[in-house]
């Protein structure tokens, strides 16, 4: 079928100069989400989607499995502050998460803060949180519609009562108490002009590090560090486990990279008062350094310092000459460190990744000796608490057909021994039914890349098998094993093959494997992608025709770039918020931090690195009477990330361009969702519907027949 899309404005009088290239840029007016075109113009787009992905017979069934199966108790694990545990709990559909509260683990859990009391429809999300030291006060954000901006709020632990403190222009925001418990460092953007609601476009610079005391107003808060030479630096703060250094972290953009400065807060006996006498231990961008514990002046880090896939050193602070930095736990040749932590005083904690999959050992702080591997089966640690003063660690384990398994430790038993604190099963779901295999495959340059391929035991494989292939690749992001219901039901109800694709950009294989995949590289990622639809269609999981893509932010930029450099590769696309014009994401809210990992158009050589993929620029005619896949771009009205006019924008394009040629039978669709931003803090209700949407549409474009 051909599809009538919305006649749409081109104005033909912008064009803009690169390096003495002229671009045009004809739907530039749809970066104004105000303007009443650009309202109409996202009207006009879900009056064509809407009704479309209603009349999938699909939708309403998967909507109601999804409901059925998605309804699963979800817990966090326990972490202790002063003498309570608290950890997060969800019923199964609740919208968001609840945090309770226990006197001891077998005491009864009582609600300490519903999110869901926010707001009626669940659109208003907890985003971050922090207890004093001695556990007796709780400071957390919260942000609206998706939003990256956050309202910081406080209570008393203790009857969890609200006080009337309360800090706004906070994102991107650290979150860090002094041990005294008077008061929180936290980051703040000076007021702009025009509106911060999350639907603005308007650049963020110039974020400032201030002290918030307790009981007193923001007005009041105390300046300690600012930037105003460089106005892209955020400063992170954090308290040192001993209480008495504070610890800032800048960084310019994404990548893997900081300096350090720190403040013994011994040197300031009259409390802060202003800019803090920071010492600049650290004042370049070479490499990454993150705080992991300290005895006395003795500081441990986890840096990628001369080992892409990261060590752990120490520094003493009293004696910092580098020549006298010591090595406590040496780069592996293989496997990367992906978190360091220290608990019951000595033992420390290191996870690692070995080819996509998560291990955990115990090493001893003192002298680096490895003590202990935990056993866990293939997938992802994806959580982990326990501090220096506690004697206990729980750690969170997930695959990709297994939900949860939060195991328990105490360290003060000898011999150690985790055991199950608690294990999620889903009714109506068997994981013996299913197989989960890791393969390699070689890319073009012969670079073998590693994917996940889950479907049901005992399937022919032949080509007549949907799949769904999944990839980010990007800002040193490693795709581990996660547990998706929506994916199992495509597997289950739809017949499909899951693959999960770890493409060069990642942090699979730490430093070495992102820079493989960015700035000059990054074509790397799209050329790894098309190769593992490669590899399936080879290997008779499925065919070109049968195929859907699917990535979300940095991932809904490779979708598309794909999708432009091989239509005939793929049946169906579905890119979410994702990054499509290259040459001016970094105008707009927090672009100009993914330059580390893209580059700048204003750069000569690296403009001509992203004119050559930028996936709005790159929209042709295919040749040989090919068409373009199916096409669903998801955006949303509140995403401040990735802000929806780079979705507009390359839907306007795609359809003036391709959408109007007689071979183009496929669906180019777009649907803006309302009081929604990049993804974080969704309420379960929306990421329900989006994912009925967006499997209803695969199912209908590829004329998949439901499977009960």
């Amino acid at each position: 079928m051909s599809f009538q899309y919305p006649e749409v404005y081109r104005d033909e009088s912008v064009v803009d100069d690169y390096h003495g290239e002229k671009v045009p840029d004809p739907y530039s007016w749809l970066e104004d989400p105000d303007s009443e075109k650009t309202k109409d113009f996202v009207n006009a787009q879900n009056q064509l989607t809407v009704p479309f992905l209603e009349e999938c017979p699909v939708r309403d069934l998967f909507k109601d499995r999804m409901t059925e199966l998605y309804d699963y108790p979800k817990y966090s694990c326990p972490f202790k502050r002063g003498n309570r545990y608290f950890h997060f709990y969800n019923t199964g559909l609740q919208n968001q998460s609840v945090m309770y509260v226990q006197e001891s683990l077998d005491a009864e859990p009582t609600v300490f803060l519903d999110p869901n009391k926010f707001s009626e429809d669940g659109t208003i999300a907890l985003r971050g949180y922090t207890f004093t030291e001695d556990g007796d006060y709780f400071a957390y954000g919260i942000s609206a519609s998706g939003s990256d901006w956050v309202e910081i709020k406080f209570l008393r632990v203790e009857g969890a009562v609200e006080l009337e403190d309360r800090l706004e222009r906070v994102k991107f925001s650290c979150m860090s108490w002094t041990h005294d418990g008077k008061g929180l460092f936290y980051n703040y953007y000076p007021v702009q002009d025009g509106k911060s609601d999350g639907t603005e476009t308007s650049t963020n610079l110039h974020q400032k590090l201030h002290y918030h005391v307790l009981g007193t107003p923001q007005s009041e808060d105390v300046l300690c560090a600012e930037f105003p030479e460089n106005p892209k630096w955020m400063g992170g703060a954090e308290v040192s486990d001993d209480g008495r250094y504070v610890l800032l972290s800048i960084h310019e953009g994404c990548d893997p990279v900081n300096r350090l400065w720190y403040c013994d807060l011994q040197e300031v006996p009259n409390g802060i008062k202003g800019i803090l006498p920071w010492v600049k231990l650290i004042d370049n961008f070479d490499a990454e350094y993150e705080y992991i514990t300290n005895e006395g002046s003795v500081f441990t880090f986890k840096t990628n310092l001369d080992a892409p896939r990261y060590r752990l050193i120490n520094i003493n602070f009293n004696d910092p000459d580098t020549a006298k930095w010591e090595e406590l736990v040496a780069e592996h040749e293989k496997d990367v460190i992906v978190f360091a932590s220290c608990a019951h005083a000595t033992c420390l904690f290191i996870c690692f990744l070995h080819d996509v999959k998560n291990m955990l050992k115990m090493y001893n702080l003192e002298t680096g000796e490895l003590l202990k591997t935990f056993p866990l089966d293939v997938g992802s640690v994806v959580g982990f608490t326990g501090r220096k003063k506690d004697s206990d660690i729980f750690y969170y384990f997930t695959s990709f057909l297994s939900p949860a398994i939060i195991y328990h430790c105490d360290l003060t038993k000898d011999p150690l021994e985790p055991r199950v604190f608690r294990e999620v099963t889903v009714k109506g779901f068997d994981p013996s039914e299913y197989q989960t295999t890791q393969v390699f495959y070689p890319s073009k340059d012969g670079t073998e890349i590693p994917m996940f391929i889950v479907h049901k035991k005992g399937i022919k494989l032949d080509s007549s098998h949907p799949a769904f292939l999944y990839g980010y690749g990007g800002f040193n992001i490693s795709i581990t094993p996660s547990y998706s219901v929506s994916r199992l039901i495509f597997v289950r109800h739809l017949g499909g093959v899951l693959a999960v694709a770890n493409i060069r950009g990642g942090g699979e294989y730490g430093e070495t494997w992102h820079k493989g995949g960015m700035l000059a590289q990054k074509q790397n990622c799209f050329t790894d992608f098309q190769c593992a639809a490669e590899y399936l269609v080879k290997e008779g999981y499925s065919s070109p025709s049968k195929l859907t893509i699917n990535g979300g932010s940095n991932g809904g930029l490779l979708v598309a770039a794909c999708v432009n450099q091989r239509p005939d590769l793929f049946g169906c696309a579905v890119a979410q918020v994702g990054v499509m014009d290259m040459l001016k994401f970094h105008k707009f809210t927090i672009g100009h931090a993914w330059t580390t990992d893209f580059g700048c158009s204003e750069i000569k050589d690296q403009y001509d690195w992203l004119i050559k993929y930028s996936p709005l620029h790159n929209i042709r005619v295919p040749e040989d009477g090919v068409q373009y896949p199916a096409m669903l771009l998801l955006t949303a009205d509140h995403d401040d990330r990735v802000v929806p006019l780079h979705s507009l924008k390359y839907i306007a394009t795609l359809q003036f361009t391709v959408g109007r040629l007689p071979q183009q039978t496929n669906p180019l669709f777009i649907h803006v969702d309302t009081k929604s931003g990049h993804g974080a803090g969704k309420p379960t209700s929306k990421v329900i519907q989006e994912v009925a949407d967006m499997y209803a549409f695969i199912s209908r474009c590829l004329e998949l027949q439901w499977i009960e």
